[in-house]
């Protein structure tokens, strides 16, 4: 297999080959791709890729009459001044002109028709994949490496599906074609192009390499210079900047990568000047060559005009598919990594699968009874139990308040409840039934969540609502802000529910997202609560108005509340205490006080604490 790839640059010679990167090699021998996964990809579009083939042999092979064509005018219908055939021979060679273009054009749509589709099937399956993993996942692994699959692996993946595959058939037949032709006007003639073309392909391999080297750093300084636009513009990254004083320094530091790329840039461009430069003069000698030995004693007499036009014109055609076969080992070890990365996303076992057989409930008839049946979770990664021997039961309608000190569980409770993950031992159920038998849609209906860390898309604020509720009126969005009590907010902006929140909801203080985050679920209308620590991030005035919303949102639905200020459950029906994962106490607020133990120690200690002043609402 060659190590080069053809780059051609459209018009004059290409520019040839390139080195197999060590990363792909590297890659593929750590997660080889095998061929039945390739072909895999392609086989739905077997029909498409059997015309795609015919196209390029019929092309290839029609194309190789417009020099015979091109001889019989010269030697012949010139000479002659047979109008006829000279007429007939113009007309085959527009004819072949125009049915080879409009092959072309055929084979352009089919090829990048078909990798299209496969490049969407592949992102599709992906997006999905990676959507079905849980939240421990999403945690351990870079937002930027699960774009990078999405869009820059599999768009990186088009050259092979589009071209690479049909370069083979492509380049093979045209070389084949044009050497069998140039064979059939003089076979000593064809015996001097195999001298003169491998210092031709030589001195363009060099000229490859060189380029390569200057692309690599080119490409490395190009994804430096990406992370400094999306680290110092994102809206993060400019909070950063300004308030700590770092703006100046961001400048020069980009506009250093930016200067580094100016000078890779015009290195690239003059990189084997001269050596391109040698090339040129080798494909202006190479018919120079052949009038030469035309007008040898031994061939003089021998040759017609008309036979050495068309074998130049052969010659110079034959170069361009030679360098391409070269070049299909790199490409193909180079979309192979590519592939190599891609399935290794889709081969990521899914820790929360969908039941095979969900069970069928109706949602509106939920009454919301949670049991924890001696549940007990660690960390896939881990060996240390972060929950153990969990039994505690939620009646329907009921709250019960999970407290503790960092690190006791209380959240990684809360995310089974939502189905973030599976516990490792145990089972929780809705109204006795596991959340693993529940379909994943009936679930998020059944159970609602509103935690710390509020999300809103950069949309609009009747967007994000509908995200909740799709099918929702006007009327129903207002009404779930009211309850949530922050429609006043709302009303006072100029565009109303039509404005944009900004990214990640920047729009907005905290403690307005909070509440926005709360009339979404309402419009969801879940039977299970799910607060995870809502209130922990804002001060005590924001507070109480969310505490307002979120006692309305509470009304009638099974509540379990983490809470790290034991102010927000002093009024649940029962408060559970955890420590170390396991629960060391559980009463009404009275009765734990009353008990001096971990729960009265840890409100003792937030007594004493400062009044927090974390985010106005």
């Amino acid at each position: 297999m060659s190590d080069f790839i053809d780059s051609s640059n459209g018009g004059g010679p290409p520019r040839g080959p390139q080195r197999i990167d060590p990363a792909d090699r590297a890659q593929l021998a750590e997660s080889p791709v095998p061929a039945r996964r390739v072909f895999a990809l392609f086989a739905p579009h077997s029909g498409s890729m059997l015309v795609l083939l015919v196209i390029i042999v019929v092309a290839a092979v029609i194309g190789m009459a417009q020099p015979f064509l091109t001889r019989t005018v010269i030697d012949e219908a010139l000479p002659d001044r047979d109008v006829r055939l000279l007429v007939w021979s113009v007309v085959g060679m527009v004819a072949i002109a125009l049915v080879t273009a409009v092959l072309g054009v055929w084979q352009t749509w089919l090829a990048n028709a078909v990798g299209q589709r496969v490049m969407h099937g592949l992102r599709v399956r992906v997006f999905d994949h990676v959507q079905s993993q849980s939240m421990a996942f999403f945690k351990r692994t870079r937002g930027g490496e699960i774009q990078s699959r999405l869009v820059n692996d599999i768009a990186g993946l088009q050259s092979m599906l589009t071209t690479a595959a049909t370069s083979v058939a492509t380049n093979f037949t045209s070389a084949i074609a044009t050497a069998v032709a140039m064979v059939a006007l003089d076979w000593r003639l064809s015996l001097l192009s195999l001298i003169v073309l491998p210092p031709a392909i030589w001195l363009t391999r060099r000229v490859a390499l060189v380029r390569r080297d200057i692309t690599t750093q080119r490409q490395r300084m190009m994804a430096n210079l990406h992370a400094q636009v999306d680290e110092a513009l994102s809206v993060n990254g400019a909070l950063l900047g300004k308030t700590l004083g770092v703006s100046a320094l961001r400048s020069a530091d980009f506009a250093q990568t930016s200067d580094s790329l100016v000078d890779l840039d015009m290195r690239s461009q003059l990189a084997g000047r001269w050596r391109m430069a040698t090339m040129n003069v080798v494909f202006a000698a190479l018919p120079a060559l052949i009038y030469l030995a035309a007008g040898l004693t031994n061939t003089a007499g021998e040759l017609s005009i008309g036979t050495i036009v068309a074998f130049t014109t052969l010659q110079t055609s034959i170069f361009r598919p030679i360098m391409g076969l070269m070049g299909v080992g790199a490409q193909w070890v180079s979309s192979l990594a590519l592939l190599s990365r891609i399935f290794g996303y889709l081969d990521l076992p899914v820790e929360v699968a969908p039941p095979a057989d969900p069970v069928e409930v109706d949602v509106a008839s939920v009454r919301g009874e949670v049991r924890f049946d001696h549940v007990g979770y660690r960390y896939p990664d881990g060996d240390v139990e972060v929950l153990s021997d969990i039994d505690l039961r939620i009646p329907a309608g009921g709250s019960i308040g999970l407290v503790g000190a960092t690190g006791s569980g209380k959240s990684t409770a809360a995310s089974l409840v939502s189905r973030l993950a599976d516990p490792t031992s145990g089972r929780i159920t809705i109204d006795g039934i596991d959340l693993r038998d529940l379909a994943p849609d009936d679930l998020a209906s059944i159970v609602g969540v509103v935690s710390q860390e509020t999300y809103l898309v950069h949309d609009t604020i009747r967007e994000n609502l509908l995200l909740a509720r799709p099918g929702a009126h006007d009327d129903q969005l207002w009404s779930a802000l009211t309850t949530a009590r922050v429609d006043d907010v709302v009303r006072a902006l100029p565009d109303g529910l039509d404005t944009v929140v900004g990214a990640r909801g920047h729009r907005f203080s905290g403690g307005e997202r909070q509440r926005i985050a709360v009339a979404r679920t309402l419009l969801r209308d879940p039977r299970v609560l799910v607060l995870d620590e809502a209130t922990s991030a804002l001060d005590n005035e924001t507070e109480r108005e969310l505490q307002a919303a979120l006692d309305a949102l509470t009304q009638g639905r099974t509540t379990l509340t983490i809470a790290h200020r034991l102010s927000t459950v002093q009024d649940a029906d029962e408060i559970v205490v955890l420590e170390g994962g396991h629960i060391v106490e559980h009463g009404t607020h009275a009765q734990l006080m009353a008990f001096h133990g971990r729960y009265a120690h840890l409100a003792g200690e937030q007594d004493s604490e400062p009044a927090p002043v974390a985010i106005a609402g």
